[in-house]
């Protein structure tokens, strides 16, 4: 019954992708709170339709003062919990091709912000519910979907829900990739402060990336004081492998000095190309008045081009369960003589964050400038004998036919701060562009999240 039931997922892929379209048309990044919308306007309203939608397709449905929603499929205690978030990072600085808040399908891809990191595998679940409801199978155990606004900016949204109700004993999340992730490195979001001197030859400007957890696309700079052709020429024994680099004059007295390179999600820097980083190599290059010089060579030492593991700082480190460290210098905003940066490090369960943040610090003293830690959250690490993970892996395998394992990630999905959660799904490859320009989702892909989906809660629950 079960195995009959999944595989007629492809009979609800078109509502799925209709369902996922109108999630992407919300452009749910965090935006300034009001009142009873705590992470702005369209964060709560598509928290407002996924409810409606929910509580229109027969689910009992509870509002979370706008920091989250759930739907029990059943009455009682839910036994399982899956958990999605329907926000989503900017878009700014980055080249779509089409609108990313209006999505688009082609290829047999649905093209849009979300698509794959979280209103897909969302709408996936969604999916597997109606299913399940359809079929009119009477489930032994209640589950509950959580569904959050805030997993992109520290996910004070489970924060809020969890003082207000406990998660299900049995949790996991479509916000990770298969088989199961049931190892999470540890996370540092690191600011770094300082100040410089400047005179006719100055730095303005410096600006990169949009978001703290991804590499940033593109940087840019203005100067003072030289000649465009003069930077050119500064600059042309010092080409970065996967930069592109734009000189221009930008009035009659300043030359704008841009850099694009590729990006990436913090957890996976080496696929992609750091333009903040090659911008500032550049530019410690060029022979300003005053300090900024010195100041930018010391971070070029610090966070040198290529360098993602934390070893220009001193902190390099790995382990056989988790992997090797990573390091991001992620956004840059430096004017009128203030500096101010922002880095994410994703870290192995083998170091804790008391054993980094101490030799980071005293490494940005040495250079002039201050450290400081706005987010640490140290390594997950949920059982892999667990039942709840051996049903899940078993699921896996009898919809792939490949072999399921535990793998661990550089952290961290929506079950980090959790007891015993694990995520599952619903990437397939690195091919997706998450949080870069021109996300998608397969939906032959979407289709098998749907039937894996469907039979990991009949499994769990029956």
């Amino acid at each position: 019954m079960i195995n009959e039931l999944s595989k007629k997922a492809p009979e609800y892929t078109d509502s799925a992708v209709k369902l996922l379209s109108e999630l992407i048309s919300f452009k749910s990044v965090m935006g300034e709170p009001r009142e009873n919308m705590p992470y702005g306007k369209e964060c709560a309203d598509c928290l407002a339709f996924a409810a409606k939608t929910l509580s229109e397709d027969g689910f009992k449905v509870r509002n979370f003062d706008n920091h989250a929603i759930t739907a029990d499929f059943g009455e009682g205690e839910a036994e399982l919990g899956i958990l999605c978030h329907l926000d989503v990072v900017p878009t700014e600085g980055q080249e779509w091709h089409s609108d990313p808040f209006k999505a688009e399908v082609r290829e047999g891809r649905v093209y849009g912000r979300g698509a794959i990191d979280d209103k897909g595998p969302a709408a996936a679940v969604i999916t597997a519910m109606r299913m399940i409801r359809d079929s009119g199978i009477k489930l032994r155990r209640n589950f509950r979907l959580i569904l959050g606004s805030n997993e992109e900016n520290g996910s004070a949204d489970m924060e809020y829900y969890t003082k207000k109700e406990k998660f299900p004993p049995m949790l996991f999340t479509p916000d990770g990739s298969f088989p199961v992730i049931n190892i999470e490195k540890g996370m540092i979001r690191l600011g770094i402060s300082g100040s410089y001197t400047s005179g006719n030859k100055a730095l303005l400007s410096l600006k990169g990336g949009s978001v703290a957890n991804a590499v940033p696309e593109r940087a840019e700079a203005i100067v003072s004081g030289f000649e465009a052709e003069e930077i050119v020429e500064i600059f042309k024994d010092y080409e970065l492998s996967g930069i592109i680099l734009a000189v221009e004059k930008y009035d009659n007295h300043t030359v704008r000095i841009k850099a694009k390179g590729k990006g990436a999600h913090a957890s996976t820097p080496e696929q992609g190309k750091n333009a903040l980083t090659a911008l500032i190599t550049l530019l410690s290059k060029l022979p300003f008045d005053g300090d900024i010089s010195e100041k930018l060579a010391a971070l070029s030492g610090l966070y040198p081009y290529g360098d993602s593991e934390g070893k220009g700082i001193g902190v390099s480190c790995s382990d056989e369960l988790s992997g090797a460290l990573t390091l991001v210098l992620s956004l840059a905003d430096c004017h009128d003589g203030k500096i101010s940066f922002m880095t994410d490090c994703r870290f192995p369960v083998c170091r804790r964050s008391s054993d980094l943040i101490p030799v980071m610090t005293e490494k940005l003293t040495q250079a002039g400038l201050s450290g400081n830690a706005s987010l640490v959250s140290e390594p997950h690490h949920a059982d892999e004998n667990s039942e709840m993970i051996k049903t899940l892996l078993s699921v896996y395998e009898d919809c792939t036919g490949k072999k399921g394992k535990c793998i661990a990630i550089g952290g961290g999905t929506y079950v980090h701060d959790t007891e015993n959660g694990v995520a599952f799904g619903a990437e397939w490859s690195d091919e997706n562009n998450m949080h870069g320009a021109n996300e998608f989702i397969g939906i032959d892909e979407l289709t098998k999240d749907i039937e894996i989906y469907c039979k990991a809660i009949l499994r769990l629950c029956m």
